[in-house]
């Protein structure tokens, strides 16, 4: 490979929002609209297949609302790849194989997003951990404003979470609270009345 192809790969990489392309992964939104999830909250689609919540008029931060944007379909086991950003003091998750669209705490898991960057004592609650369950082994959120990237593998009972490079969680869920959850369930972003920001979300579901 010439010297030339090398600087076009460095510069790609170096680019924000490239993700290098596996022809496995699948793109989770379209770019136009929320086909293939469902929302009875104020998610929108901006420029550049960003997902995005807006707090509406009367809806305040840090209150957790039924409003979870959430797929049509429930997955199994997967690598779900995104990225996301949030405004000071900000606050969502990654829910994952919620059984009951009535009841995602009791019914699934949530990988935590939240403004913790550079909190030195940290727990469970925290950005990149497990809620209730581990606290991630280290705090690697980026500042408000910036954008993060997770890659969340979940095979069987077995969750590994990496975030931005690097590897923040290995649980073997059977042997936490959460062993009762089930095989498969829908994905779901958190609505916490906070803003939010979500691009490049694909998933490959593996077999």
């Amino acid at each position: 490979m010439n010297k030339i192809v090398w600087i076009v790969i460095a510069t790609l990489l170096a680019t924000e929002g490239y993700v290098p392309q596996d022809p496995e992964f699948k793109p989770m939104f379209n770019g136009k609209d929320l086909s293939g999830w469902q929302t009875s909250g104020n998610w929108v689609i901006e420029e550049g297949n960003v997902v995005t919540l807006k707090p509406r008029e009367g809806e305040s931060g840090w209150q957790r609302y039924p409003d979870y944007l959430t797929t049509d379909r429930k997955y199994a086991d997967f690598v779900l790849d995104l990225e996301f950003k949030f405004n000071k003091k900000g606050n969502s998750g990654v829910f994952m194989r919620v059984g009951d669209l009535k009841n995602h705490v009791k019914s699934g898991f949530e990988v935590q997003i939240l403004d913790t960057h550079g909190k030195k004592k940290f727990g469970h609650h925290d950005c990149g951990g497990v809620i209730r369950t581990s606290a991630p082994s280290k705090m690697m959120v980026k500042p408000a404003g910036e954008w993060n990237r997770y890659t969340i593998t979940l095979r069987g009972d077995h969750l590994v979470v990496v975030l931005n490079g690097e590897k923040i969680q290995d649980l073997d869920l059977s042997q936490t609270e959460l062993n009762d959850r089930p095989a498969s369930g829908y994905i779901s972003f958190q609505d916490e009345a906070k803003r939010i920001w979500y691009r490049n979300v694909r998933i490959k579901e593996l077999k």
